[in-house]
């Protein structure tokens, strides 16, 4: 315990020492979660504990690329405003060295566990030559956290076609007598696939079944899995790695999405359905979720996307999380909308309803670095429409509908620095509307879809001073409505 605390103190030492600097970056954002300083990755432990949200991310506290992982540690009453907290777990043990990777959170006897995969490199290939097992932490308070001294309590992986050594990642939750835990991993062949577990008091566990298992373009290795009730299904959630672009889908280096179906719980078996992704845009992966004590599914995600070019890591950092997502289940498939509560941060509103538009038109107080939109428009006879957003300095970052091959389409080829690209996703207009809520953070855009039936999110970095917004189309269109407001920090 004391050594645990002494890596993270020195850990704290360094944040400490680099965090002024990096919050005078004009890329910094203004209302997501972020580290102080140094590399980010996938959010971890996403819980709801004695009143308060917790969240933990994938974190190493001494450089903006990613090392060996640490967990770090914020809290909030209501999803928007976010205390950090003290690194949560530091690798320092035989069983972990190399990294406390990824996993989760859930309450037992009024203490808060973690769950983590613990990671030791064996060798110089970080693909071949490594370690995996399942390690447990606890705490009374939820911010300082004890290893169990039986750690760890899933030393190997199971006989059968499991990959030996990639199997991380739990996700643990109670359902009935028993723990439950699903962990990502692939077979010998590498193919993607998630092992059941299951447990009367988290620390002896029994492997169940290989829940389920890639078929088809379905990827080499399956990160980050979660396995939840909502509207009638069993939903697993998981980020396949390895997955060939088809068509407009899967052109990100890894993806994230779901499969819904029904669990055998005395099987281990999930019988499942086709593969959705539960975002449209670059910037997604690895996504987690929890059920508050207002019964919601609340999702977040990492913000970023691996091997993608990250212009903030020259100030110092790197990476952040999505805003939270609520999830509800319509028409057999998962809708995700902005948490209510962000309506918070909502400063000087500017209305206008019933705009014709053609050519290429803004509108006044219409434009900002940090901004909420949300906007329905009939396009009327026009084929192709849409909006530009954060545009200056020859900047902007493109939302264009298409009516002939019904796509909506993300371009931030010329959005500023770092990544560029297209993404596009197929769209249906409701009573012929297109229906858009979009979230500007100083280097990011979130766009929910007609309510949230898609989403599309990406990093982009444009000019402090590129803030404007237009509309445009090839024929007469008419903006319905059109909300803007300010975001305060």
């Amino acid at each position: 315990m004391v050594k645990h605390n002494n890596v993270i103190e020195e850990a704290m030492k360094s944040l400490a020492a680099t965090k002024e600097k990096v919050s005078t970056d004009p890329c910094r954002l203004k209302f997501h979660v972020t580290a102080p300083a140094f590399w980010i990755n996938d959010p971890n432990g996403f819980s709801f504990f004695k009143g308060e949200y917790h969240l933990f991310y994938q974190h190493h506290p001494y450089s903006p690329e990613w090392g060996p992982m640490y967990w770090g540690h914020v809290k909030s009453k209501d999803l928007v405003h976010w205390e950090q907290l003290p690194i949560a777990l530091a690798p320092d043990q035989e069983y972990d060295k190399d990294g406390c990777f990824s996993g989760s959170a859930i309450e037992k006897d009024g203490e808060l566990y973690l769950m983590y995969t613990g990671n030791v490199w064996t060798g110089p290939d970080h693909d071949t030559d490594l370690k995996q097992v399942q390690c447990l932490a606890f705490s009374e308070d939820g911010v300082h956290f004890k290893k169990l001294l039986e750690n760890p309590v899933i030393k190997e992986a199971p006989d059968g076609d499991v990959h030996p050594f990639h199997f991380r990642d739990p996700k643990v939750w109670k359902q009935g007598e028993f723990y439950y835990c699903i962990l990502g991993s692939r077979t010998k062949s590498h193919i993607g696939q998630v092992l059941l577990y299951r447990s009367h008091d988290l620390i002896v566990w029994e492997f169940v079944n290989i829940a389920a298992k890639a078929e088809g373009n379905l990827g080499y290795m399956w990160e980050c899995p979660d396995l939840f009730h909502l509207g009638g299904y069993d939903v697993l959630m998981m980020s396949p790695q390895g997955m060939e672009p088809e068509g407009n889908l899967y052109h990100n280096l890894h993806q994230a999405g779901y499969v819904l179906g029904s669990m055998d719980y005395d099987k281990g078996i999930l019988s499942h359905g086709e593969f959705h992704l539960l975002d449209y845009g670059f910037d997604f992966y690895a996504p987690q979720t929890l059920t508050d004590d207002q019964g919601r599914r609340i999702m977040i995600a990492w913000m970023a996307m691996w091997e993608s070019e990250m212009p903030e890591q020259s100030n110092s950092w790197a990476g952040a999380m999505t805003i939270p997502r609520e999830l509800k289940m319509k028409k057999g498939k998962i809708f995700s909308t902005p948490v209510a509560e962000l309506q918070q941060l909502r400063t000087d509103q500017v209305t206008y309803e019933n705009i014709k538009i053609s050519g290429e038109q803004s509108l006044d107080g219409i434009s900002g670095e940090v901004f909420e939109l949300e906007v329905a428009i009939d396009p009327k006879s026009a084929i192709q429409f849409g909006l530009k957003l954060r545009v200056g300095n020859q900047e902007e970052t493109e939302l264009l509908y298409d009516k002939d091959s019904g796509t909506l389409s993300l371009d931030r080829s010329v959005s500023g620095s770092g990544p560029t690209g297209v993404r596009s996703a197929d769209i249906d207009l409701i009573d012929s509307m297109l229906k858009l809520h979009i979230f500007i953070d100083s280097s990011s855009v979130e766009v929910f879809v007609n309510g949230g039936e898609k989403v599309m999110t990406a990093r982009i970095y444009p000019d402090k001073q590129s803030t404007g917004v237009t509309f445009f189309s090839d024929e007469q269109i008419e903006i319905i409505k059109v909300n803007k407001w300010g975001l305060s920090r």
